[in-house]
């Protein structure tokens, strides 16, 4: 099924015990290794955050989101380069609903979109 291109999500939470600047290097490796394989979409970092319960003995984390398309194939290459980093606490990748990326509810907000706009323009008259 190699060809066919999907969209992903992945969250990856990097260990704080080691400072903010090694978590950047981190997620900077883990970005260029999604760039090279994969189309980069977005990145969203969340930052600093408290976890819940303890992992790995340590009580926070820094945690990133980042978008990306590619081959299903590079997902288990991209979960098996997460795993041997031991600076990476936990992760997650998921595909991408297509129903939901082109499906009723985009239509829709696209419309809304276009109506808002009809209406300004008429009242702006």
């Amino acid at each position: 099924m190699a060809g066919v291109i999907n969209s992903y999500e992945t969250i990856v939470v990097v260990t704080a015990k080691n400072g903010e600047e090694n978590a950047k290097a981190v997620l900077e490796n883990v970005k260029g290794i999604i760039s090279k394989y994969a189309t980069l979409e977005s990145v969203d970092e969340w930052g600093k955050r408290r976890f819940a319960y303890e992992i790995e003995k340590q009580t926070e984390g820094y945690y990133t989101l980042i978008n990306f398309k590619a081959e299903a194939d590079f997902t288990a290459e991209l979960d098996r380069r997460y795993r041997i980093n031991d600076q990476i606490l936990r992760h997650i990748i998921v595909k991408k609903d297509p129903r939901y990326l082109e499906g009723p509810k985009a239509k829709k907000a696209a419309v809304d979109v276009e109506a808002i706009a009809v209406e300004s323009a008429i009242e702006a008259e």
